[in-house]
């Protein structure tokens, strides 16, 4: 059994009701994200979080930023556990947790720019927990689809951060592309040097010159690099 919580410098995640525990790719992209619209977005508000799970993403932006969240997830439990999780954070205020399918989901505005970190591993084979499968497979969420609904609640204008492996991203970003969005910042990560990068990040908006970027969890001893505690220091615990 996994653990029951993760504490982090300025908030927990309970994550018991959740068919998906915090790890560390999650965690990367909220930083990476929330340090992307600190700098480039400032005035980025409301936020959509699409498939909040334990609520993650979305503390992550709002210990980062001064706007509004607006968090979307489908399984019933988890989305209980992300309203618990943004209760008891210092900016339950601006945090909103909605149980619904995003292809319900019609909200009175759109939103300047959305975060994501969908199912993962579209037609792999699938494990044998319900929940779980549905949360790590594109069983309820397909990229397709989910690009139909980032193209309804984007706003004019707007930008998107997205999380996928490797190989899925090539193809989600095709996706993008052909409907008009541009990748304008990309980071590919590794778990160490001598690993092939095994998740990408982007965010893609308006046209824009593209960059990419490239982080190394471990190093040779199998502690965090540099790069890595930089990203996640205002964050993790122990760094």
């Amino acid at each position: 059994m996994g653990n029951q919580y993760f504490q982090f410098k300025q908030f927990t995640v309970q994550q018991a009701g959740s068919a998906m525990k915090v790890c560390t790719d999650a965690c990367i992209q909220g930083a990476f994200t929330a340090a992307y619209i600190r700098e480039q977005l400032p005035g980025a508000s409301p936020v959509l979080d699409i498939g909040a799970g334990t609520g993650l993403l979305s503390l992550m932006l709002a210990q980062s930023g001064n706007g509004t969240i607006d968090a979307v997830e489908l399984d019933a439990a988890a989305a209980q556990q992300a309203a618990e999780n943004f209760a008891a954070s210092p900016w339950s205020e601006r945090l909103r947790v909605f149980h619904t399918d995003i292809a319900h989901f019609n909200p009175a505005q759109r939103y300047p720019f959305i975060i994501t970190n969908p199912p993962f591993f579209d037609n792999d084979l699938q494990g044998p927990h319900q929940r779980r499968t549905a949360a790590m497979h594109t069983v309820t969420l397909g990229y397709e689809a989910l690009l139909e609904a980032i193209i309804r609640l984007l706003a004019p204008g707007g930008s998107f951060s997205i999380l996928l492996p490797r190989g899925g991203f090539d193809r989600f970003r095709r996706m993008a592309e052909n409907e008009g969005f541009v990748l304008r910042k990309l980071l590919e990560v590794r778990q160490t040097t001598g690993h092939s990068p095994f998740r990408s990040i982007g965010i893609f908006g308006p046209a824009a010159e593209p960059q990419r970027e490239e982080l190394v969890i471990y190093n040779e001893q199998r502690q965090y690099t540099p790069a890595f505690v930089t990203l996640l220091k205002d964050y993790y615990l122990y760094l």
